[in-house]
């Protein structure tokens, strides 16, 4: 979902052997020591009975031996102790898994306690269009926001509670995603308390409890991030900083209780029951029901499945809605000769996700009702299919880093696309001033169709595991109007003070190109 990683693991334990402690003669403690015809045995380190059970005791030099000793009298035997119990291995940590995409790249944590890791999040972008819009709005993206500016996208603070088996996250969320992804969740219209308004400072926040059964299980409540997409909340843990159609237009978080359950250290199976598809309430009485697979079986492949069902239609209670996003990655060269001057790594992810929705005059496949004529004889097709392609190749120790990537998206009733901002969308986050409905450019009606395709690439530097640098170029298409043309969607001057007279419209238009720069920094 990172966001998105598992925490809490049951930690590995070495037992010391007493093996080597059999073959030795325990002295009575009142008789002097036995005369050594050769050497004298020193003792064992720790460190040395921890990594090595079958430890032989080293001898001392010659001249450190006693020349001559009282006879030493036998002592008891000694005898084998029973081993300790092993505790299973913790997840995933037989390899190493910094190179996937949507998963962090560091090595260890910055900062660190028995009890609390702290954790401190930086994003800054400046991105233009060839579109410029007068009012600097960007469309489409819920990374990007304004355009021909420096933005503060993200700043975060927070970290991992961990106490014996109690367990807790949290992280603040400000700067411009702390509106540019409640304003998609249209379920806090419903009842009273302001949800938007009282949720979006915070991107994570759960408390838990860790399980010592299997390889550890995980009893988590509260918000946490979504895996669907492949691509993490937290660009810091991203190949390419603009996600594709698929990431963009899927969940970055859910809202109520889930389950981890590691198996073993290779897979995880994890349940969710949550108020919906990324909204913090419901739009109606169902809860949403979701799980994760993730399967590791070797460092160099990642396997998973995030699949979810859930009755997310405001005024709909029957209609439901399905989902299942699924992605792998595979590393398939990794210079191990220790010369990484040069090009040493490559990998590439794949993800494809199918969904629909089926009831109140939509069906998933096969529907034959029009737009603005969807009804439950004739209903009209409601669907999600897309994919995306990335890869990455990694130069100079991990340094820099040239990806090139991106997707394709099919959603005829765009139950799925973000609606763009301002008075560009019929029915939209925010009022019209001035502007009919039927003037707008843009809606969400059932049969309503919408296809888009992206393609981008770009470089990151990377000068140690806390920075990262991001130039990158994309170009974004859709089969319908849709993106800010240089009219911008706010008003005839780019001002929300601005009342927009009768007939205007806002400017969308089919293409958007555009550079990215950003600096993300983690602590």
């Amino acid at each position: 979902m990172s966001l998105r990683k598992p925490c809490g693991f049951a930690t590995v334990c070495v037992a010391l052997s007493l093996s080597s402690l059999a073959e030795a003669q325990v002295e009575s403690p009142s008789a002097p020591a036995a005369p050594q015809a050769g050497p004298a045995p020193a003792a064992a380190s720790v460190a040395g009975a921890a990594s090595s059970p079958n430890l032989q005791l080293a001898p001392l030099p010659e001249s450190a031996a006693p020349s001559s000793a009282p006879a030493a009298v036998p002592g008891p035997a000694v005898v084998d102790a029973p081993p300790a119990e092993q505790k299973p291995a913790e997840p995933f940590a037989f390899g190493d898994f910094t190179w996937l995409n949507g998963n962090n790249r560091q090595s260890k944590a910055v900062l660190d306690t028995p009890y609390f890791t702290p954790e401190v999040l930086f994003d800054i972008n400046y991105t233009s269009s060839t579109n410029n819009p007068i009012d600097h709005t960007v469309v489409g993206s819920t990374a990007l926001s304004r355009n021909n500016e420096f933005t503060l996208a993200f700043m975060g603070f927070g970290g991992d509670f961990h106490y014996e088996n109690a367990r807790g996250r949290i992280m603040t969320q400000f700067g411009v995603r702390s509106t540019l992804v409640p304003r998609n969740d249209l379920s806090t219209n419903k009842g009273q308390y302001d949800l938007q308004t009282a949720l979006r400072y915070v991107s994570e926040a759960y408390g838990g409890v860790h399980i010592n059964k299997l390889n550890g299980i995980n009893i988590d409540a509260g918000i946490f991030m979504s895996y669907v997409g492949l691509f993490s909340y937290d660009n810091f843990e991203n190949w390419m900083y603009l996600p594709s159609f698929t990431s963009d237009n899927t969940p970055w978080f859910f809202n109520g209780i889930r389950v981890q359950v590691f198996t073993s250290d290779k897979l995880k199976i994890e349940p969710w029951l949550i108020n919906g598809w990324q909204s913090y309430g419901k739009f109606n009485e169902m809860p949403g029901f979701g799980a994760q697979i993730l399967w590791r079986p070797t460092e160099w492949m990642s396997v998973l499945s995030n699949d979810y069902v859930g009755w997310d239609t405001q005024n709909h209670p029957g209609r439901v809605r399905f989902h299942s996003d699924n992605s792998a990655q595979f590393r398939y060269f990794n210079d191990t000769s220790g010369n990484k001057s040069g090009f040493h790594r490559a990998a590439f992810s794949v993800t494809a996700d199918i969904g629909g929705e089926h009831g109140a005059g939509v069906t998933p496949f096969g529907g034959k009702g029009t737009e603005g004529n969807c009804t439950e004889s004739s209903p009209c097709t409601q669907n999600f299919l897309s994919w995306m392609v990335y890869h990455r190749m990694w130069f100079f120790n991990g340094h820099m880093a040239w990806n090139v990537g991106g997707g394709m998206m099919h959603n005829p009733g765009r139950y799925l696309v973000l609606s763009p901002t301002g008075n560009a969308t019929m029915g939209g986050v925010s009022q019209p001033l001035g502007v009919t409905p039927a003037t707008q450019p843009y809606d969400n009606n059932p049969g309503t169709k919408f296809d888009a395709y992206d393609y981008e690439t770009g470089i990151q530097y990377m000068p140690n595991e806390q920075v990262t640098f991001d130039l990158e170029v994309n170009s974004r298409h859709s089969s319908v109007p849709y993106f800010a043309g240089h009219g911008g969607v706010t008003s005839p001057d780019g001002y929300t003070t601005t009342a927009t007279p009768p007939g205007w419209r806002p400017d969308l238009v089919k293409t958007d190109n555009r550079v990215i720069a950003a600096m993300l920094v983690r602590f």
